[in-house]
Order: structure tokens, then C-alpha cells, then sequence
């Protein structure tokens, strides 16, 4: 740890393991998990995350991306359908994840207990337009682990989001899936450089947060 002026700068993975530390776990859903070739291997990778996180009693908190129904989605919910969705007309676009379908579900195998927290979001960021800077920032929290889907979609910008807010993201690297490995390679790269926040892997996370707590 640094310090000056009163303040503690964390800055490397040993440093953020010995402060507050939560786990976001990111829209590990039914319908997105299916989407991924190696939807499966992902899933068991983010569960040794969350099973080390429930192990040594990090706050825990799962996103779920949710569509907004068609008839009161506006301007940037359609274009974004459309762009996913591949379709030239607004009029095509359908919800492709209602907040009670089956899909939008978390998959069973890293199903929330009654003491984390599940968010619901319709935007890439997991701070944008929730609670979770509130819940962090009340927990004394400045630091958290990420893992989950995509890497390249909704990890990154979460990433970025949470340094614009003054914490310091730790993306667990093998514990997080992508739809497009190339892009994943160049968000993971494009965060390195800029800065500000970690990179991890499960056995180095598994190390230090066991040598610590």
C-alpha cells in the first residue's frame, strides 16, 4: 500500500484482498450463457469465483441484463435491438429478455443466495442507472472482483465506469466469457493500458485472498 496525505493507495492485488472487497458477477444468464460455445466451461470457471467469494464472505452482487418491453423502448434501446438483433426496422425488434422469462434467469449453477444481491439493468455499465455505487460506497467498498459475460460488451465499460467513480476493478480474466475472443483480447489489452484497475486469474485471486482472510 502507498500512502500519502492521509490516504491509502491500493495498487496491487495483495493490497485490494486486504481492504473491503466485493464480487460482481456479471449477467450470467440462461439466454446469454447459451450463446457462447463454451458457455458451459465459463459457467464452472465463474463458479470457483463465487464459491471463493461465498468462502471468505465477500458482498456479492449479480447482474441480469433485461429488455424493456417494445412499446416503451426508446431511441437507444431500439437501435442497440436492432444492431443485435440484425434488423433494418425498429417494427422487427422483439424483447429478447423480459425481466420473467426463462432466459433472463441466472443459470442454476451459480444461482443467488437470500443474502447476495441480483441488479437489474437495460445498460452496459452495472452502475448505470442501479444502485450498486450506492451499496458499495455504504459497505466502505473501493475495490471488486469482476467476472462473468461478455468481457468485450458489458465488462468492459463496467470497468471503465467504476474508475471514472474511484474504484479499483479487478477483472478475473479466465473467469469471464466473450462472444468475440478478439475483441476481449483488445478490451483486456485497452484496460492494461489505460490503467486503473487489475488483472487477474483464478489461481492467483485464489492465493492471495486465502493467504489473507
Amino acid at each position: 500500500m502507498e500512502q500519502i496525505r492521509g490516504l491509502t493507495i491500493a495498487r496491487t492485488l495483495a493490497d485490494v484482498v486486504a481492504e473491503p472487497l466485493a464480487l460482481v458477477v456479471y449477467d450470467m444468464q440462461v439466454g446469454i450463457v447459451s450463446q457462447l460455445p463454451d458457455g458451459a466451461d465459463v459457467v464452472a470457471r465463474v463458479a470457483q469465483v463465487l464459491d471463493l467469494g461465498r468462502r471468505v464472505g465477500l458482498p456479492i452482487f449479480h447482474t441480469r441484463h433485461i429488455s424493456l418491453p417494445v412499446q416503451v423502448a426508446g431511441v437507444a434501446q431500439l437501435r442497440t435491438a436492432m444492431d443485435w438483433q440484425h434488423r433494418e426496422r425498429p417494427d422487427e425488434v422483439v424483447a429478447p429478455f423480459p425481466a420473467e422469462a426463462p432466459q433472463t434467469r441466472i443459470v442454476p449453477e451459480l444461482a443467488p443466495r437470500s443474502d447476495e444481491v441480483v441488479l437489474d439493468k437495460i445498460t452496459m455499465s452495472a452502475f448505470a442507472g442501479t444502485y450498486l455505487d450506492i451499496a458499495l460506497r455504504d459497505c466502505g467498498i473501493r475495490s471488486f472482483l469482476l467476472a462473468g459475460i461478455a468481457l468485450e460488451v458489458g465488462i468492459e465499460p463496467t470497468v471503465r465506469h467504476a474508475m471514472d467513480l474511484g474504484y479499483l476493478p479487478v477483472v478475473v480474466t479466465d473467469a469471464c466469457g466473450s462472444g468475440n475472443a478478439e475483441a476481449a483480447h483488445r478490451s483486456l489489452d485497452a484496460l492494461a493500458f489505460a490503467g486503473g484497475s487489475l488483472q487477474t486469474d483464478i489461481a492467483s485471486l485464489r492465493a492471495a485472498a486465502l493467504k489473507t482472510r
